[in-house]
């Protein structure tokens, strides 16, 4: 296993991008949140993710909020970059740059809409891993993307040296637990990418949680984690089931509308957020604001 997937395990937020009002990026504010997750025990970060809102950034802010969380980390935690396409020459290009700007790995989603085969899908990450020189972690949220990454496929890219890593968003934990079996003796790692269960798959072999919730709970997903990585798993259990709840209100509206309205009413960032994503609607506001208290982020 390479060095840099060795060190990237546990809690690993997808972070938001603050914005102001009108939209423009809040590079003060981001600072701020990155120095946040590192004093509350996040294990790693996910710059411009689904939830960074890398599908309505420019391909500029893309590299520059990149660049600024990779600066403000400054190698305390590792920094792994959102490039995946639904072009596979555009993720090359965001990968390279990635690679250029010191990230110390690639997200790289399924590419989306244009639905390729499986063959279309191997062949889409083989060309990016045979290009950029980085460690790369697939991500199959088929949910979102509408096109799902077979476990085959996922087996068969494992033995592409540059492809370290699969971000499983699933959220079928004994298909997760087929995968972790079948990349048994292969260089790579699973990765949680659905809240609500990452602590089980965890404690069949993953590695950690690429996560939504750490956002609004960061020290609270550190210790889940950290549980669940130490073979714990009642504690872990126990630990989930006091922020269940905070994992399903997250998702009442597209991700990331409810985690930045919540994020909002912590007072960590502005009300920015692009359109066609809207502020979180009038009905999940009270339900969503219980639930930070329950969690205690409120009172």
């Amino acid at each position: 296993m390479t060095q840099q997937a060795q060190i990237i395990q546990g809690s690993i937020v997808a972070i938001v991008t603050p914005m102001f009002e009108d939209g423009s990026v809040d590079w003060k504010g981001l600072e701020k949140l990155v120095e946040w997750h590192i004093a509350q025990g996040t294990n790693s970060i996910v710059a411009v993710g689904t939830t960074g809102e890398a599908s309505t950034l420019s391909m500029a802010e893309h590299t520059q909020v990149i660049k600024e969380i990779i600066r403000v980390a400054n190698k305390r935690i590792p920094v792994i970059a959102g490039t995946g396409a639904n072009s596979t020459r555009e993720a090359i290009e965001l990968t390279k740059e990635a690679k250029e700007l010191g990230a110390d790995a690639a997200l790289l989603v399924t590419p989306y809409y244009n639905k390729p085969t499986q063959e279309g899908l191997y062949q889409h990450y083989k060309a990016i891993a045979e290009a950029v020189d980085l460690p790369q972690i697939l991500y199959n949220v088929p949910g979102r993307t509408g096109v799902d990454m077979l476990n085959e496929t996922i087996i068969r890219l494992a033995d592409i040296p540059q492809i370290v890593g699969i971000k499983d968003a699933t959220g079928d934990v004994p298909r997760g637990k087929e995968l972790i079996d079948g990349l048994q003796g292969k260089n790579m790692t699973v990765y949680s990418g659905d809240d609500a269960t990452a602590y089980q798959l965890i404690c069949l072999g993953a590695h950690g949680n690429i996560s939504v919730t750490a956002n609004i709970i960061p020290q609270q997903m550190s210790q889940i984690c950290a549980a669940a990585l130490a073979g714990h798993a009642e504690q872990a259990e126990a630990l989930n089931n006091q922020v269940a709840n905070l994992h399903n209100i997250l998702f009442c509206e597209s991700n990331p509308i409810p985690v930045k309205w919540a994020l909002h009413e912590m007072g960590l960032i502005g009300n920015g957020i692009r359109l066609p994503l809207t502020p979180l609607a009038e009905q999940y506001r009270t339900p969503l604001r219980e639930a930070l208290n329950v969690s205690g982020v409120i009172k």
